[in-house]
């Protein structure tokens, strides 16, 4: 996300309701601090009201869906996913698993059916069986190839095993179907053009069909890399609000490190909350854990680098929730950050702060973005399925030279802010050359010269790319 950041605030009524008394939470293996986000309304008809009320905004579908099994059905699911047909999972698929296994995509029960599909496809919603709509921007699928296929044969469940081949889930009731993989990818990121990272890596040398079905999850998924205590489900950040007494909830979403830019925005929107009337609003921080495009800072050193910025006091400890999204990362920007409004009110957020050109990246063959940067922000206003969001635009934040930090942009004195973009950062980081004084926390940059320090340097000088998360 560039440092030249443009916000909107997503709303929702809440329902009225007493919470409990407020616990303090901090950055640590038991707590975790919530980032939502909040902006200000904009004049004219294409932006919704804003309505405040107080509680936690319902899941879509009005109930969050879990696909675990039960504990006393695990021994007989484990043997039942010995006698049927099994697919081996890739990293990412793993990665949808945890998705839907907690319901970040509810109400979806388990990787889609060709309907599900289509409409996600060309309609960026999913209509419910009671005749509501709810926003479902990218395709959550399961991709096989003819071997697998046939493998399968007429079974009606397969088993989805982990790359050491133990079970982590059944898929049942399943629907296999043709995978286009153009007409996905086109629709997806609007072009087809080669190098786009998700797609080279899950969708262009995947199987020819899709496999979806009812997900019954036997073991949650784990990554065992000393982060996992930072990934709440939707579930558990609901409570963790609940226990704070949070009548409102802002979420941030980001794949960089935090500097100070971002923090005014989220400072600034919990007063703007309070302002209007809000008592306790929580910020969750909430970084994207999924797979990341090679040239990203890898999340455990985020991570480290968010704790720092908490740490030195950027950002406060006790309104804030640090937890990890477990998505994988598309870069298709308009339509991407429909998906990751929509799975921040399953978790409970009832403001979202976008930034500019969220979820986008430079175009893969030609030196130009691939998305119009205020595209996101007006796609939020009008997509189907978030109506119970409020957009609203939010200042630029940039480097004000006369005061030393980061600041809003003052369009009557434009020479005097410096907009340093995420690649301008890591560029500096990496040549282990300072920011402005004010720019980030001392702690943080440490953190990410550090990370650049630690990729090993050839004798031909050049830095290898990171791997990607």
């Amino acid at each position: 996300m560039s440092s030249m950041t443009t916000l909107f605030l997503n709303l929702k009524p809440l329902n009225s309701s007493p919470l409990p008394s407020t616990r303090k939470t901090h950055f640590n293996s038991s707590n975790l601090n919530i980032s939502i986000s909040v902006l200000p309304k904009r004049k004219g008809s294409s932006y919704r009201k804003l309505r405040v009320s107080s509680g936690l905004i319902e899941p879509d579908g009005g109930k969050l869906v879990e696909l675990f099994v039960k504990k006393d059905q695990k021994d007989e699911k484990k043997k039942e996913a010995l006698l049927i047909p099994r697919i081996k999972l890739s990293k990412i698929d793993l990665e949808w698993v945890h998705v839907l296994s907690e319901g970040w995509a509810s109400p979806l029960n388990g990787f889609m059916r060709e309907s599900q599909f289509l409409q996600t496809l060309h309609f960026n919603s999913l209509r419910l069986d009671d005749g509501s709509v709810v926003n479902m921007s990218v395709p959550i699928v399961l991709a096989i190839d003819d071997s697998q296929k046939l493998r399968i044969g007429e079974s009606s469940k397969v088993a989805l095993v982990d790359s050491d081949d133990n079970p982590i889930a059944i898929l049942k009731d399943i629907e296999i179907y043709k995978h286009n993989k153009e007409e996905r990818i086109a629709r997806t990121w609007g072009t087809t053009a080669p190098g786009l990272p998700y797609a080279d890596q899950a969708i262009t040398n995947a199987g020819n069909w899709l496999i979806g079905g009812d997900l019954e999850v036997i073991e949650p998924v784990n990554y065992n890399d000393g982060l996992d205590r930072f990934r709440l489900s939707p579930a558990q950040l609901r409570e963790e609000f609940t226990k704070r007494n949070a009548d409102a909830v802002f979420a941030f979403q980001l794949r960089n490190p935090v500097h100070n830019g971002h923090a005014l925005l989220m400072t600034d929107t919990r007063k703007r909350l309070l302002d209007m009337g809000y008592k306790n609003p929580v910020l969750l921080l909430h970084p994207l854990g999924g797979y990341t495009k090679a040239d990203d800072v890898p999340l455990s050193w985020r991570m480290k680098q968010h704790e720092k910025v908490l740490e030195d006091g950027v950002l406060d400890p006790e309104t804030t929730v640090v937890s990890i999204f477990p998505s994988p990362m598309h870069y298709a920007g308009p339509t991407e950050v429909q998906w990751h409004a929509k799975a921040r009110i399953n978790a409970g957020a009832n403001f979202y702060i976008v930034g500019r050109d969220p979820a986008g990246m430079g175009h893969p063959t030609e030196k130009r973005d691939l998305y119009d940067a205020d595209h996101g922000k007006k796609v939020l206003s009008m997509a189907p399925g978030l109506e119970r969001l409020n957009i609203l635009p939010f200042k630029v934040a940039a480097y004000d030279k006369t005061q030393g930090k980061m600041a809003f942009f003052d369009p009557s004195r434009p020479s005097d802010f410096i907009f340093i973009s995420g690649t301008k950062m890591r560029t500096l980081a990496r040549n282990k050359e300072n920011p402005p004084n004010g720019f980030m926390c001392p702690g943080g940059w440490k953190v990410l010269v550090d990370y650049y320090d630690s990729l090993a340097v050839p004798e031909n000088g050049r830095v290898p790319d990171a791997v990607p998360a």
